[in-house]
């Protein structure tokens, strides 16, 4: 099986690459960096290709929220804190936000999402959306293919010791989960406060 799937990627891969960037994210890009460690991917064709590809999600969430504002009130009321998050996001932080939204966990589909539910200009999300898009391909790929040595060492480590690195990752997973959620908490607390002193005066 991992013979065959590592010949799927040699045989396919920027194109398992462009929809992997659509779907999901780093994964990929890491693969992708490991890939050209080892001479079965170019470097800047990979930072084109999925940058391209994040790009091209990024803008079908855009205008998912764009057209179809009934259907996310809808289909994603159980996430309405993050949508929350979101606009307020936006509303401090304004285009930077767009660049920096692939990294902030949790958050990566809500926010082309909401800004596609305002009235920002889809040209402008569209220009730093695609720039963001091949900065944050670069700077994953990149360092994955100079460590992809070290990488390819400690993922064989883990298959051989897997009883402490699944233990480890779960615990790495449970640790970053958290951290995010204390972040949320304590800016819906800040925002709440701020509503709360706006109405008393």
């Amino acid at each position: 099986m991992e013979a065959y799937l590592l010949e799927l990627l040699q045989e396919y891969g920027y194109i398992i690459l462009f929809v992997w960037s659509i779907l999901e994210g780093e994964m990929g890009l890491l693969m992708a960096g490991i890939m050209a460690t080892t001479g079965h991917m170019n470097v800047p064709i990979a930072i084109f290709v999925a940058g391209l590809g994040g790009f091209a999600g990024d803008q079908i969430y855009f205008y998912i929220g764009r057209f179809n504002k009934g259907f996310i009130q809808r289909k994603f009321h159980a996430q309405r804190r993050k949508f929350a998050i979101a606009h307020l996001l936006l509303k401090k932080y304004g285009w930077p936000l767009i660049f920096v939204q692939r990294y902030l966990y949790g958050l990566r589909t809500v926010i082309p999402m909401s800004i596609g539910i305002t009235k920002y200009s889809s040209k402008k999300f569209a220009l730093i959306n695609l720039l963001s898009a091949w900065v944050w391909a670069a700077i994953t790929i990149i360092p994955a293919y100079l460590l992809g040595e070290q990488i390819l060492q400690v993922l064989e480590w883990g298959k051989t010791h897997w009883y402490f690195a699944l233990p480890l990752a779960g615990a790495a997973l449970y640790g970053i989960t958290t951290l995010f959620k204390r972040i949320e908490n304590q800016m819906l607390e800040k925002q709440h406060a701020r509503q709360a002193r706006n109405a008393t005066c």
